[in-house]
């Protein structure tokens, strides 16, 4: 089952407010990107974010899932709190670097 545009823009709106969010769709699925930073995965209307040490403590008790084939495990973000959410999605955003950006062939 694929993300809905329902979903993406539900999520993208429970986040609002933390920095400039955009959202691209890629294999079927959802990135959503704050401050031009790739922070939250969002496949089969559900969002997943990394697994890192800083929001372990905070993240012990979530779901852990796997956003697609062959990923590592991910917590799964519970969308509907979002003063969590934001809380999370911020200290993801202040560790994940800008991407690299593409050579031009």
């Amino acid at each position: 089952m694929a993300t809905t545009n329902e979903y993406i823009q539900y999520v993208c709106d429970q986040i609002k407010g933390i920095g400039e969010i955009r959202y691209k769709k890629m294999f079927g699925e959802y990135m959503i990107y704050i401050n031009e930073k790739p922070v939250v995965i969002v496949c089969d209307n559900t969002a997943f974010v990394k697994k890192l040490e800083s929001i372990e403590p905070v993240m012990q008790n979530a779901q852990v899932g796997y956003p697609y084939k062959g990923a590592k495990e991910h917590y799964i973000l519970d969308i509907d709190n979002s003063d969590f959410c934001k809380s999370i999605v911020t200290q993801i955003e202040k560790q994940t670097p800008l991407p690299k950006p593409r050579k031009k062939k």
